[in-house]
């Protein structure tokens, strides 16, 4: 008797040459090991691990930051036919795509052409250029661009951490540390640093932290559409 093994096809683009790369998936094989999705260039790759809790943990590379994101679904989902995107959570952008083939084909192209106008607005004509590896220090722009929007999300209560949960994801765990937003009410719970990496921003009361990438126009510009912003 054959087994009908659960399989799903997964892609993503490679943030250095732009290539769209695309594999079928399948329980048993990822159960086994460590899948990794590598792009024939040789500079990026995605990696799947099967958790024995029946979750999936990918880590996508992305195309606006510097380093990969980390994600974890449910297997059932995983394994779905229906399309399930993960995007970058600084922008707009999906970064990563599971489901039925031809659906995650269509999505494939259809976040390409975004992708091609987005570089076309920022007046960049190559992928190759997407991190700004040519120069050593950001863009005062850039800084500038990042921080406000950093400013407003904070005044809009829109940046959550450990003891500033996400409502839409449930409370978090228990702080230990008693500080308040009562006790600093002229103070913001929240402090940006400029960094080699980036601006970190870190919360005050709960340490919990996140590094925005300032590598180049494009990565602010993306972070320009985002809603919120989830310290780790």
């Amino acid at each position: 008797m054959l087994l009908n093994e659960k399989r799903t096809t997964v892609a993503y683009r490679c943030p250095d040459c732009g290539g769209g790369i695309m594999s079928a998936v399948g329980l048993f094989n990822l159960s086994a090991d460590m899948v990794k999705l590598r792009c024939t260039c040789g500079k990026s790759e995605l990696k799947i691990i099967y958790n024995r809790d029946g979750t999936v943990r990918l880590t996508v590379p992305c195309l606006i930051c510097s380093q990969p994101h980390t994600f974890t679904v449910n297997a059932s989902l995983f394994f779905s036919d229906e399309l399930f995107v993960l995007p970058c959570p600084y922008s707009d952008i999906n970064i990563a795509f599971t489901g039925e083939m031809n659906a995650v084909k269509a999505e494939l192209a259809r976040t390409e052409l975004e992708l091609l106008d987005l570089l076309e607005q920022n007046g960049i004509t190559d992928f190759s250029a997407l991190h700004g590896d040519e120069q050593d220090l950001p863009d005062p722009q850039i800084l500038d661009i990042i921080l406000f929007v950093i400013d407003d999300l904070d005044a809009e209560g829109k940046i959550y951490c450990h003891c500033h949960p996400d409502p839409k994801e449930g409370p978090s765990e228990e702080v230990t540390s008693h500080s308040t937003d009562e006790d600093h009410p002229h103070e913001s719970r929240y402090e940006a640093e400029i960094t080699e990496d980036g601006i970190k921003v870190t919360c005050r009361v709960c340490g919990a932290s996140t590094v925005i990438s300032t590598d180049s126009m494009l990565s602010a510009h993306a972070f320009l559409n985002a809603d919120s912003m989830h310290l780790q």
